[in-house]
């Protein structure tokens, strides 16, 4: 799983996320509420908020907002009746898709994003139909430009602090833990005054589906559509993008 197209999914999202900064800063912001709603506010004792926050670090999210968010956490409110849902399903040329949302109304979100797949060459399946497909792993980008250490340096670092594979690609160093071991290899990074590209627990795909130019840009549009609803969160799915 270690390609260069896995990483143009991400960095594609990656500029669909800034083009949308508005959008995306409301969502993280409401996925630290929520978190710290259920964990509490420490981010060494509550895992979901540290993502949340990581999250919240990559996507530029000004310091106020999440100041705000963990307060709303705290006090509770408007924060009762959100739930985390995930949807499974598949796109065009059989493309499986998880969706994961945040959602107020449950009914309501569950025909939303139905209508989605539908209106975009896809259908929802039922729970279960995709989850099988993926791992839940680690994930970090370094970018070689920053690091301090030499290569054989920062993999030795890496992999005492957990990670399970480390790849060096052309711009980047690719590093992948389980998600146990995910807070000790940001611990490590962190200590080393490593600056993340990417660093997140995400749904990576045992095997991947590539498509004809018609197909793809069909199942861009589809991903596109689910990121830009207000309740989803996060999207993942087995597609690899081309270069072109």
């Amino acid at each position: 799983m270690a390609g260069h197209s896995k990483w143009a999914n991400i960095k594609h999202r990656k500029g669909r996320q800034d083009a949308l900064r508005a959008k995306i800063t409301t969502k993280i912001a409401r996925e630290i509420a929520v978190a710290v709603k259920i964990g509490g506010a420490d981010p060494a004792l509550n895992m979901k908020l540290k993502l949340a926050l990581q999250k919240a670090k990559e996507g530029n999210v000004p310091k106020d907002n999440i100041q705000r968010a963990i307060q709303k956490g705290l006090g509770g409110a408007d924060n009762n009746n959100y739930e985390e849902i995930r949807y499974e399903g598949y796109g065009p040329g059989g493309v499986a898709v998880f969706v994961d949302v945040l959602s107020d109304n449950r009914n309501r979100t569950a025909a939303d994003i139905r209508h989605l797949f539908s209106k975009n060459s896809g259908n929802m399946g039922e729970s279960g139909s995709v989850a099988w497909m993926f791992d839940s792993k680690g994930i970090f980008l370094v970018d070689k430009r920053e690091c301090l250490l030499n290569e054989e340096e920062f993999m030795m670092a890496a992999l005492e602090a957990g990670a399970e594979d480390f790849v060096i690609q052309e711009e980047e160093y690719e590093i992948s833990t389980s998600p146990e071991d995910f807070s000790n290899v940001l611990e490590a990074l962190e200590n080393l005054n490593m600056p993340t590209k990417i660093a997140q627990i995400t749904m990576v795909p045992q095997t991947t589906v590539t498509l004809g130019s018609d197909a793809e840009i069909k199942m861009i549009k589809l991903l596109e559509a689910l990121e830009d609803h207000d309740d989803v969160q996060d999207v993942y799915s087995n597609f690899e993008m081309t270069e072109e």
